[in-house]
This record gives structure tokens, C-alpha cells and sequence, in this order.
């Protein structure tokens, strides 16, 4: 397997500048002041005028800045410290007092020593970690009692499949690591680039007690039958903003979502 960090930097690093020019990301109207979140989580995260939050794994920023402008006070971390280059300048073009800090998560504490209220994660960040136990006790240890944890991500019966969704390729569960190369990006299917990675695939009752082992109760979780990205391979919007797999319709969960507190100390 390599240095699955060292080859998932170099991935990340190489995918910045192609997403900064995609319609996927519209940079030109986020930096005109649209959010970049989206209602499944806005729902979750509520009012968080004033509060402290922790966003792992940011990419280029769009979705702490959009925290920002909503009155929260937020650091974003990612291991690419090309990314995180982006998302600096990002949040000085929008005037954000946005904070980033590169580092992978589980090297976290070695890099911030704070609490906040609200750990935030979204949209494919947990497959590009081995250990979720790991993960659990990050976000344990970064939480206020009482503090908040809110993630939403794609579904994992989705990457049991092949990316044309023909035939179940992968297992459910987090047998192994997948490597593999790709070429283009989610954000743009034909860009001109290969690129190497190494993923895992990480079910719901790994994602569920991980999270429970440390600490954590949980409080609200939903899973969705669209994705608000279109970032598979041939999908259909049904709705403004909601796509679907089209052999799939609305009978497989393509999201799920939760939202966990920190339990007091005893």
C-alpha cells in the first residue's frame, strides 16, 4: 500500500486546480456569496451564530467559509496542503475570518489544542481513512461536552458498485483497502488527469459504534434516496439540486446523515 497519506496528498494536490475552474464547485458565484452547504446538513447544523466549529477534511474550503458567513467562528483542516493554500486566499477573497490548518486528521492534536462546539464532516471525507475508531476518538477528543458531532455522507451501499453501477464490485464492509488509479475527477468526469489512490469502504454499524465506543450519542440520523451532488456517473436530476442513479430511482439510500453529542465526563 505505500504511504497512504503521502499518495492521497498527491491526489488531492492534483485535483485543486481542475475543481476551482468546474461548474461543480462554481467558485465565481460562491465568492458572489452562495452557500456551498447544502439543506441536509443546514438542517442538522441549525443556528450556529457564534459557535466554535471544527470542519475535517475542508478540501479548498467552500463549506467553512459558508459556516463563517453564517456567523460561526471555524477552523477547516485537510491533509492537502494545496487545498488548504486555496482555501486561505478563498476565505481573504470572501472576507472570512475562516481559519485552516493542513494535517491529516488522526495528526490533529499535535496541531490544534481547543474545543469546539460543533465537529462537522461531509460528502466523501470518511473512505480516505483506514481506522474510524481512530476517527471516533479525534472528534471525541475536540468536542465541548455536550459539544456536537454532524456528518453527512454518501451512502455506503453506494461503493459496493462499480462506478457505471452494472455489477456489486467492492464488500460493504471494511475488508481491505482499495487501490486504484482514476482517471478524471467526480467534478469533472473528462478532465485530463490519473491519478492514483488508496480508499476504504466503511459500513454503517462500523461508522455507527465507532462513534458510540467513544463517547458519543446518537441523536438523529436519516438517509436520503438523492445525492445533492451529481458526482456518480450518469445521473439524473429529478429535482432542482437532486440526483438520482437512474436504474436505481428511489430505491437505494445514495446519502445518510447524523448528528451525535459528547456525552459529560463522569
Amino acid at each position: 500500500m505505500g504511504n497512504y497519506l503521502e499518495i492521497n496528498r498527491e491526489s488531492w494536490n492534483a485535483k485543486v486546480d481542475l475543481h476551482l475552474k468546474s461548474d461543480f464547485y462554481f467558485v465565481d458565484e460562491f465568492m458572489k456569496g452562495r452557500t456551498s452547504l447544502n439543506s441536509i446538513e443546514l438542517e442538522l447544523l441549525g443556528d450556529i451564530q457564534n459557535k466554535k466549529i471544527l470542519h475535517l477534511q475542508c478540501h479548498f474550503g467552500q463549506d467553512s467559509i459558508s459556516l463563517s458567513r453564517m456567523g460561526a467562528k471555524v477552523t477547516g483542516i485537510d491533509l492537502s496542503d494545496k487545498a488548504i493554500e486555496t482555501a486561505r486566499d478563498l476565505a481573504q477573497k470572501c472576507s472570512t475570518d475562516t481559519e485552516f490548518v493542513c494535517c491529516d486528521v488522526y495528526g490533529l492534536p499535535d496541531f490544534l489544542n481547543e474545543k469546539y462546539d460543533v465537529v462537522f464532516t461531509s460528502y466523501g471525507t470518511i473512505g480516505w481513512l483506514p481506522d474510524l475508531e481512530k476517527w471516533a476518538r479525534i472528534i471525541n477528543y475536540f468536542l465541548k461536552e455536550n459539544g456536537k458531532f454532524i456528518m453527512a455522507e454518501f451512502h455506503p451501499a453506494v461503493w459496493m458498485f462499480d462506478d457505471d453501477f452494472t455489477k456489486v464490485t467492492y464488500s460493504y464492509f471494511n475488508e481491505k483497502p482499495i487501490i486504484e488509479t482514476y482517471e478524471g475527477t467526480y467534478a469533472d468526469q473528462s478532465a485530463e488527469i490519473k491519478q492514483e489512490y488508496v480508499m476504504w469502504n466503511h459500513s454503517l454499524a462500523e461508522v455507527l459504534q465507532s462513534l458510540i465506543k467513544n463517547g458519543m450519542v446518537l441523536q438523529n440520523f436519516q438517509e436520503f434516496d438523492w445525492s445533492p451532488y451529481p458526482c456518480f456517473r450518469h445521473v439524473e436530476e429529478f429535482e432542482k439540486g437532486k440526483w438520482r442513479i437512474p436504474q436505481f430511482g428511489n430505491k437505494m439510500p445514495l446519502v445518510y446523515a447524523l448528528q451525535a453529542q459528547k456525552t459529560p465526563s463522569l
